[in-house]
């Protein structure tokens, strides 16, 4: 089999996707605008081939290289990033050189747009917050006559939380559009809730293969506030949670693939959507969470998401088994700008033995995902109560 990964550096974790499916007996052939020698070891050792283009950017460049390895390896079976960014490139190479599995340029726009996502949520009958494609002030203002203040606008393309912004009143609505952006965004309610994802391993024909959620709280404050950042991931999904997403994978056909939804679990009743403690969807993302995300759920579950999705890809079918020791998997990541209670030495003595991983962030992600970041597990909530107001505090 026949795999290219494009770009297998960047996130990091996708130099474990590269290696599982490497071990498992799949040509792993990268496609990056990184000099070969700056790729770790491991990833080296994964890759069958690296093809350095200058840049990702430059479309023709990365379908010589396609190009180039089709005429070398022969027939490509899956082509991947794993990275929001990318998708739309992804889904372009797979209908240039008709590549079986993965979407294709006529089926991306819904994928990578907030407004085709929300079209998708509708007709599914999936709950979600009303949406306005921004376009004049007056229209805007009709908009939030309608659903209310906060609202929020982000771009209708983006990952995460970047360039989302709350508007909390008319002073803001008009600075919005004073300095209106120049890609298209959309304005959405706002709804009370922390944000809850629904992430998947999803066979050939849209059931999981492993599921997993996370538990953040409004990421948007944190990136507009500059908050530290702190969030964490339990092994059982909840019923209401585990229906809708994969109501969700059915909605969009999503197969043979890592998923990756967001939902926002309601504080407060909303008509038309649902009551407090229902969840109503976001957005989907067609890719694995960003960050250590897939680690979390690793430490969490007792088991290797890398080498699940790998199985996925050879075989159609999750042959790792799973495991019953359970844990909480919490993230604590300090920002710059802040004065903390305790040192990071006194941090690794108190919880040295429950922190599984610590590290720098790179800077790109310094903004969603904070500078420095501990991660820990443990077997109950208070415990990792006291672990975020002990680092972050």
């Amino acid at each position: 089999m026949n795999y290219i990964f494009i770009s297998p550096f960047y996130p990091v974790t996708c130099t474990y996707f590269c290696d599982r499916l490497s071990k498992l007996g799949v040509n792993v052939l990268g496609i990056g605008d990184v000099q070969y020698d700056d790729l770790s070891d491991q990833l080296k050792d994964a890759l069958t081939e690296y093809y350095r283009v200058d840049s990702l950017e430059d479309y023709d460049q990365v379908y010589r290289a396609v190009a180039f390895l089709i005429h070398k390896y022969g027939r490509i079976d899956r082509l991947e990033s794993m990275n929001e960014y990318w998708l739309p490139t992804d889904a372009r190479l797979r209908s240039d050189f008709n590549i079986a599995v993965g979407t294709r340029e006529d089926g991306i726009h819904d994928l990578v747009t907030k407004s085709g996502m929300k079209k998708v949520f509708i007709e599914a009958g999936i709950p979600t917050a009303r949406q306005h494609i921004v376009s004049d002030f007056e229209s805007g203002k009709a908009f939030v006559e309608q659903v209310g203040y906060p609202v929020i606008v982000k771009p209708d393309i983006g990952a995460g939380a970047n360039g989302a912004m709350k508007v909390n009143s008319e002073e803001d609505l008009i600075s919005f559009y004073d300095d209106l952006p120049g890609e298209p965004y959309v304005m959405e309610e706002f709804l009370s809730g922390d944000i809850c994802t629904y992430d998947a391993v999803v066979d050939s024909h849209c059931e999981p293969l492993f599921e997993s959620m996370c538990t953040y709280p409004p990421v948007i404050d944190s990136v507009q506030n500059d908050e530290n950042i702190h969030f964490f991931t339990k092994a059982d999904v909840p019923a209401q949670l585990r229906d809708l997403g994969r109501k969700t994978l059915k909605a969009f056909g999503a197969d043979r693939r890592f998923v990756h939804f967001e939902f926002i679990h309601l504080t407060k009743d909303y008509e038309g959507i649902g009551k407090a403690g229902d969840y109503a969807v976001m957005e989907v993302n067609m890719r694995p969470a960003g960050g250590h995300d897939p680690d979390m759920m690793n430490f969490a579950q007792s088991m290797d998401v890398f080498r699940i999705y790998a199985e996925m890809v050879i075989s159609d079918k999750r042959i790792d088994p799973a495991s019953d020791d359970h844990y909480i998997c919490a993230y604590a990541a300090r920002k710059d700008g802040y004065l903390f209670t305790h040192t990071h030495e006194e941090i690794m003595d108190r919880y040295g033995n429950d922190i599984v991983m610590q590290e720098e962030m790179p800077p790109i992600d310094w903004p969603s995902m904070g500078r420095y970041v501990y991660i820990a597990r443990f077997r109950e909530d208070e415990e990792m109560d006291e672990f975020f107001s002990f680092v972050l505090g």
